[in-house]
């Protein structure tokens, strides 16, 4: 009790500097797994900055004192504590605040301490063992001694302090002590000079502990606050870089993969300043990072923002993603400048269809393409990476199947039933869910028994329209037959819906949002409605943030908004965010701008514009590239006037829809193994001619970051000049005018056609309030009109609108243009035909 009572005092002190103290009291009989289980319970609290653990000497076992976090080990006697004490390195752990508070009055003491002498009487544990660290840290000499020692007596006498440890009821008489000797005891701390009664000494002990013990207890609560508010501070980075050696012929992706060594995520996280807390593993090389990082670093000013584009693609793909990685590697390991990556989740549809995988490629990718975990070999990157698209696949489905059991219990039950079932009384309480009180519904009661019966049947009746269900069911792969898919067939269902598209890759705000369908009475149904409104993300070097996952020629084709704020705080004011927009600038990059940067408020520096000699050898009118198929001599041979044909016209154009909105572009020529000195020089010269800031020649994919050191100084070089971003329309622009200024702008039409369903669609769209979203034009990436066949740089041409649909949970209209299909299918012999697993090794064959 009179320990409880000094401990009470000591703490009492914490309010008067600021300090909130909560005591927690277990029962006397707790087991060690209660005592743990309150400890991980404080660990894992960030409001806890210090835990003293006040328990009976036998409670405080080596798992509960290891338990604790060091970090709050405010008594200094953890294991990790007491090893940083030894070592003399003080500067992370604590010191017991007793042992300090005992060297604390010896050393207030009027004599010299260098060379004194210290009993300690008692006491194997953690405190005796930092007593003697600090004693003999100050020069002077700590003896061991216990309390049955028959040399006690004589030991006291010689000593010029004495310190009781663990003494309990048994006290040493007065008289042994020498005077102007400093004695202290535990859970009493008093220095004298001359012999005192044990009545005395028990006077001062109360009060002397509260004092000295308590103001240290205080003290290393206070270092533990200020620790975690630096902590809590932008940290520069310490980026250790991987060692790449690349080798002559350049192996397969999977191959130059599998050759590094990843280092652990953890240590990753470490060196560019994300806290522990903040880190979510998944396996050794990946994790989720928490979003509260975008809190703690909200006063900390942005990195540069740089966007990696295209010109419009060959079928083959241009190398935008081994750009990105490149370009990254070489601002960081070269140029010694923070950078972060951004890049979208590849989907299983391309990794097993034909154009590969998402994560770079040769010496400019992101790694591991796969990961060792026991026996078992998992793919992470192009494959699964932390599970979430499943997850989304499961969403996603999770509201076709409540649509469809709405529809049908609304076809077969009474208002009555419905409002029974929908609201149920549980153990006589009758109650609506959170969720199931809408303001949409313009019902703001919120006792069931409240409504009347029109309430109920608007409450219990979306009374959707068959006819105008816009939701589909979903896998991640390129399964044609969902483009048009009926479901309901069977007898014991009541009829029959058909599915038409999906938007879920976003938050829980923008999922409530989606519209799935129509009421038969005109107004629009979202997931919000059939009390479905969550979601889920996605996420992983020189570091690399991998979030959503979405195309860029049937939706925005861009990395979440997410990833790169956090990505901008951690780089710090002089680092680089590079990230990645999908397919060519006319719709890729117009939709980064355009959708993107209109929601985030995020501004880019440098536009990078990607290009091949391949690809401007196919818009200077060079033969059709297919893909499985050899390339035409035309793409192995120097031929310079196909080139700047190219240049001239899909370059040239691309570079304008760039300054269209004010931002500086960096042309980045991808060489490949078959292009010509002449033919890059060629393009560098026409490129800049064409009013590019500068272009470069890009050899990453065979070198890695020293490959890309010339378009990371272009990149800074750029980054530091001023630019004057504008958007290319203002949203409250009439929907038909923004798509019109799209297509005149960017793609070169000279006007745009509307069908009667899209007119229709978008009078419809005005109805219901969404005319002021930004346009998310579906049209095919392998041209800048409509027409996949017409390279170069079209004009002359009318935009044709076949329908025009709104993702209004993602927060767009998109228009369908020509005869571009919204789902995808596989080729006639996809990439799976060669992946396969070797059950020997236990490794995947045939992945890149």
């Amino acid at each position: 009790m009179q320990q409880f009572k000094q401990l009470t005092i000591s703490l009492s002190i914490c309010p008067q500097i600021g300090l909130n103290i909560t005591q927690i009291c277990l029962a006397k009989e707790c087991s060690e797994d209660e005592i743990v289980e309150e400890v991980l319970k404080l660990n894992e609290d960030p409001r806890v900055h210090g835990v003293y653990l006040h328990l009976p000497p036998a409670s405080l076992t080596s798992r509960v004192l290891n338990t604790l976090k060091p970090e709050k080990d405010i008594d200094g006697i953890s294991d990790l504590n007491m090893g940083r004490l030894v070592r003399g390195d003080l500067s992370k752990g604590f010191v017991s605040p007793l042992a300090s508070a005992v060297l604390d009055l010896l050393e207030k003491h009027d004599v010299p301490l260098e060379g004194k002498t210290v009993l300690l009487v008692g006491g194997e544990g953690p405190l005796g063992l930092a007593l003697q660290c600090l004693i003999e840290r100050r020069g002077m000499a700590a003896l061991k001694s216990n309390w049955s020692s028959e040399s006690l007596q004589r030991q006291v006498m010689q000593a010029d302090a004495v310190v009781l440890l663990g003494a309990g009821n048994l006290d040493i008489p007065p008289t042994w002590f020498r005077p102007r000797a400093a004695l202290t005891e535990y859970r009493c701390i008093f220095l004298f000079s001359s012999p005192l009664s044990p009545h005395l000494l028990n006077m001062f002990r109360l009060v002397l502990h509260c004092c000295s013990h308590g103001l240290f207890v205080n003290q290393n609560v206070v270092h533990s606050c200020s620790r975690w508010i630096q902590e809590q501070q932008y940290r520069p980075w310490h980026l250790r870089s991987l060692k790449l050696q690349p080798l002559t012929p350049v192996p397969s992706d999977i191959e130059i993969s599998r050759a590094q060594t990843p280092k652990p995520v953890n240590q990753l996280a470490e060196e560019i300043g994300l806290l522990p807390e903040e880190l979510e593993a998944y396996g050794r090389s990946k994790a989720k990072v928490r979003l509260s990082l975008l809190d703690r670093l909200h006063a900390q000013p942005d990195g540069k923002y740089v966007l990696v584009a295209g010109i419009t693609p060959t079928p083959l793909g241009e190398g935008k993603s081994t750009v990105t990685i490149g370009l990254v590697q070489a601002l960081s390991a070269h140029l010694k400048l923070n950078s972060f990556a951004c890049l979208r989740q590849p989907s299983q549809g391309p990794t097993f269809g034909v154009k590969g995988g998402a994560a770079g490629g040769g010496y400019a990718q992101v790694i591991p393409m796969e990961e060792v975990r026991h026996t078992d070999r998992l793919i992470v990157f192009n494959l699964h990476l932390t599970g979430d698209i499943h997850a989304i696949t499961a969403a996603n489905n999770l509201v076709a199947a409540a649509i469809d059991a709405r529809m049908l219990h609304e076809a077969t039950q009474s208002d009555k039933a419905l409002y029974n079932r929908l609201v149920p009384s549980v153990n006589g309480v009758r109650r609506f869910s959170p969720i199931q009180i809408s303001k949409r519904l313009g019902i703001n009661k919120t006792d069931p028994a409240a409504l009347t019966p029109q309430e109920v049947s608007t409450f219990v009746r979306l009374d959707l329209d068959p006819s105008k269900i816009t939701w589909q069911r979903v896998v991640d792969t390129n399964d044609r037959f969902l483009r048009k898919i009926t479901v309901g067939q069977a007898s014991t269902e009541k009829g029959q819906y058909q599915r038409v598209a999906s938007e879920i890759m976003d938050m829980k705000n923008r999922l409530a949002r989606i519209v799935v369908g129509t009421s038969r009475s005109g107004q629009p149904v979202t997931t919000e409605d059939l009390v479905i409104s969550t979601g889920k993300t996605l996420e992983s070097g020189t570091p690399v943030f991998v979030h959503a996952g979405p195309f860029a020629n049937i939706a925005h084709g861009n990395s979440s908004v997410l990833a790169d704020k956090l990505a901008l705080k951690l780089v710090g004011r002089d680092g680089f965010v590079v990230t990645e927009a999908g397919f060519g600038a006319d719709i890729g990059m117009e939709k980064f701008f355009n959708i993107k940067c209109r929601a985030s408020g995020l501004r880019p520096n440098v536009v990078v514009l990607v290009a091949t000699v391949r690809a401007l050898k196919m818009h200077g009118g060079g033969p059709n590239v297919s893909a499985g198929a050899p390339l035409p001599k035309e793409y192995i041979d120097e031929n310079l006037s196909l080139v700047a044909g190219g240049c001239h016209s899909n370059l040239r154009k691309q570079i304008q829809i760039a300054h269209l909105f004010g931002v500086p572009v960096v042309v980045a020529l991808n060489v490949f193994t078959t292009d010509t000195k002449a033919e890059i020089d060629l393009v560098c010269q026409i490129a800049k001619e064409c009013g590019a800031s500068d272009a470069v020649p890009c050899h990453h994919w065979a070198q890695g970051g020293r490959g890309s050191l010339e378009l990371a100084q272009a990149v800074n070089e750029a980054a530091s000049r001023s630019s004057k971003f504008q958007f290319l329309y203002n949203t409250e622009t009439p929907i038909a005018e923004k798509i019109k200024t799209i297509a005149q702008k960017v793609y070169g039409a000279d006007d745009i056609e509307l069908s009667p369903a899209a007119k229709a669609k978008i009078d419809y769209y005005n109805q219901q309030g969404y005319g002021s979203l930004p346009i998310c034009m579906a049209k095919t990436h392998l041209s800048l009109s409509h027409m996949p066949d017409k390279k170069g740089a079209p004009t002359g041409f009318v935009l044709p609108i076949r329908d025009v649909r709104a993702s209004v949970g993602a927060g767009f209209i998109y228009p369908l243009v020509g005869t571009m299909s919204t789902m995808p299918g596989l080729p006639t012999r996809p990439c799976f035909y060669d992946i396969d697993l070797d059950p020997a090794t236990e490794e995947i064959t045939g992945l890149f």
